[in-house]
């Protein structure tokens, strides 16, 4: 399941956070910060999705993320890499490459990543 741009917005502060309630989160938007009843339902909305959960204080709600953000983005890439490049890695890695502009120091970077990969298989 996947997160909408508004949704995805949000769980990047309850990442950054790990643990927050609804004032804290509203902070933590840059200008113009959402409606409190926005937050709300897009919280409701993340946690019926099991993306967030919460733990009641009295009258007060600390929210947290279920999902790390590391096995949110993995998922996507691989999806990406399924959807657009016919799951095949390779192109992937072919098409970054040669269009994001990297610097010789980043793919030299990237060539050593490679490597110690190949070292662990």
């Amino acid at each position: 399941m996947s997160l909408t741009n508004a949704e995805e917005t949000l769980m990047q502060i309850l990442w950054k956070k790990e643990r927050a309630f609804m004032k804290d989160i509203i902070e933590a938007y840059p200008d113009p910060k959402p409606a409190t009843t926005t937050v709300a339902t897009l919280l409701k909305r993340m946690q019926d999705k099991d993306f967030v959960d919460y733990i009641q204080y009295g009258r007060s709600r600390e929210y947290f993320p279920l999902v790390a953000k590391r096995d949110y983005f993995s998922k996507h890439v691989n999806g990406l890499i399924k959807n657009f490049f016919n799951n095949s890695a390779t192109q992937f890695a072919s098409f970054f490459t040669e269009e994001t502009n990297l610097s010789k120091k980043e793919l030299e970077a990237l060539k050593e990543i490679i490597n110690d990969q190949i070292k662990t298989k």
